[in-house]
């Protein structure tokens, strides 16, 4: 994929605006003694009713694995893809994360886009996708927070797509992994379509928990049933530790990890200050740390490669990972996704790093 071979080939920034997740989240295991050989077939109790709590839906109704959100993604999607082989078809949104769309693609052979218009605030589009499914679509893929404008599907929305992939007995599918950053703003699309609806999403980028690895996907009783006997199938049962670390901390010491998340709402409250004071287009981001932001700049991938990087040690992600077609090709784009995550916020250096960004946009020619 271009954008995660591009993403670990940067060298070592000063101004590091690419991390779309918090950093820097330090717990204290403190185990203490247990069963190294023990593994879940079917999830760690404990777990599973710790977060079927936290989305007010039945244990039955959790799949936990330690494989994280893009794991959860592929394992679900090429699950969905050999279930019925004769729905060959998927529908994803445009513009969206490259590895996400890449994961369908490589399990559909043929895959439609349903475009979010900048005009209409990148809102889903109803009408469009009912002009999109077939009977052979199996999936609608999307993502919410939409990745990468930050527009929150609510759940009147939800319904109006809910009840197009319901007609057609296709999936959707839901990539929620920004929307632990606000859980009261952003439904989960199995809350609003419990038979059909697959929610997946994890803990890593609003809590700072990227090395924990955890996945959750909430989705109807029987595809859970599917889905864990797949894993079993595959890689073997699900090891304990990842999910004994996650009982603790979305049990009793959930406190610590709101507490961390909230040190980053300065950080955003002096970049949107930022963002308008420079009069720059960018998406109000209500859920999350980055922004959808256009730039005087005609092709910010060329731009950041010879220029931010090499001459201001900067980057942010180019809007063309976001941005492609049919094919691999990049095509050229103002957007950049302005990412908060890396900033300290205890050093509170993300007005240096934001003057950096402002002479590497003048500078530029």
């Amino acid at each position: 994929m271009l954008y995660l071979n591009w993403y670990i080939n940067v060298p070592k920034l000063q101004h590091d605006f690419r991390s779309s997740g918090i950093m820097g989240f330090r717990y204290d295991v403190c185990l203490g003694e247990i069963d190294l050989s023990q593994n879940y077939v079917h999830g760690n109790l404990e777990a599973t009713q710790v977060v079927a709590r936290r989305y007010n839906v039945k244990p039955e109704n959790v799949f936990l694995s330690s494989e994280g959100t893009s794991g959860q993604n592929a394992r679900v999607i090429r699950y969905v893809a050999e279930k019925n082989p004769k729905r060959n078809e998927a529908i994803v949104e445009f513009p969206t994360y490259e590895p996400l769309l890449r994961q369908v693609q490589e399990h559909f052979p043929k895959v439609k886009r349903l475009e979010r218009k900048e005009e209409s605030g990148y809102r889903l589009d109803a009408d469009a996708l009912r002009e999109l499914v077939s009977e052979r679509t199996a999936l609608i893929v999307f993502t919410n927070p939409h990745a990468p404008s930050g527009a929150v599907t609510t759940s009147g929305q939800l319904e109006e797509i809910a009840d197009i992939a319901y007609e057609c007995g296709g999936y959707l599918f839901c990539d929620e992994i920004y929307a632990e950053f606000d859980r009261g703003l952003v439904p989960t699309v199995f809350s609003v379509s419990p038979e059909n609806g697959i929610t997946v999403c994890s803990f890593t980028k609003a809590y700072g928990l990227g090395g924990l690895k955890l996945g959750v996907a909430l989705a109807s009783r029987a595809l859970v049933d599917e889905v864990y006997t797949d894993v079993l199938n595959t890689v073997g049962n699900s090891p304990n530790i990842v999910q004994i670390i996650a009982a603790r901390l979305l049990g009793r010491d959930k406190e610590q990890l709101e507490t961390h998340k909230r040190r980053w709402d300065s950080v955003k409250t002096e970049a949107e200050r930022w963002l308008q004071e420079q009069k720059l287009d960018y998406f109000p981001s209500k859920v999350g740390v980055t922004y959808w932001v256009k730039l005087p700049i005609k092709d910010t991938y060329r731009w950041i490669n010879g220029h931010t990087i090499t001459r201001h040690s900067l980057a942010a992600i180019p809007g063309a990972f976001f941005s492609f077609g049919e094919d691999s090709s990049l095509k050229r784009s103002q957007m950049i996704r302005l990412g908060l995550g890396a900033i300290d916020p205890d050093r509170s250096n993300v007005l240096e790093s934001l003057a950096s960004l402002e002479k590497a946009i003048t500078s530029y020619r």
